[in-house]
């Protein structure tokens, strides 16, 4: 009996510096049957950036349609541009058993779980203070821009709480083991396990002797 297995939404979350989009690029590279969302966005695309691969550039007035159509799982706007996830292609995805990731913020996070509750929530964390410093100015970005920095860091760390799963990224390597080890064992939680099988114990409980 082939049985449709439900995929899984990942919401990956870290203060800027903490190393997440290296981690999320190597265990996407890793897992064939994981992907990254790619997000809605009213800003204009950088050198090198792809419509429909790194995000899908629409005007303000499109993004606003849909704001108004509830085609957002979550959005936000971010200084004059807004960023947003479809619902649509999110629950499309799920269905077919794909594994996705969401790679949001503290608030996005909080929209995503108020309607999937299933959602898995992983938050990154830099080893300390310093190193999240030092991480930023490696970018050599000017004193104002780091100090913004900083303090948009320490504002989404202070959420990290709302988390089911808290990685410290120090060692790479080592965090790396453990976003795989979380995201490889997601499919065999409870929730998951049951939700899969429930079809199939269904019919065997059906079946008249």
């Amino acid at each position: 009996m082939a049985i449709q297995k439900k995929g899984s939404l990942f919401i990956i979350s870290a203060p800027s510096g903490a190393g997440k989009t290296s981690l999320v690029k190597a265990l996407v590279a890793k897992l064939h049957n994981l992907s990254v969302s790619t997000s809605y966005t009213t800003r204009k695309p950088r050198s090198g950036e792809k419509d429909g691969h790194d995000y899908f550039f629409v005007e303000k007035e499109k993004f606003k349609a849909m704001i108004n159509h509830n085609a957002f799982l979550e959005y936000a706007r971010v200084f004059d541009n807004y960023y947003g996830t479809s619902r649509q292609s999110i629950d499309d995805k799920l269905q077919q058993g794909q594994n996705i990731i969401l790679e949001i913020d503290w608030q996005g996070a909080r929209q995503v779980k108020s309607v999937l509750r299933n959602a898995v929530g992983i938050f990154i964390l830099p080893p300390n203070y310093n190193a999240l410093h030092e991480r930023l100015l490696s970018r050599h970005d000017d004193t104002q821009t780091i100090n913004f920095r900083m303090k948009q860091a320490k504002d989404e760390i202070s959420h990290y709480k709302e988390y089911d799963y808290i990685i410290v990224n120090d060692d790479f390597d080592m965090a790396f083991k453990e976003l795989m080890a979380i995201v490889t064992t997601t499919n065999l939680g409870a929730c998951q396990q049951s939700t899969y099988y429930e079809s199939f114990v269904a019919e065997i409980m059906a079946h008249q002797d």
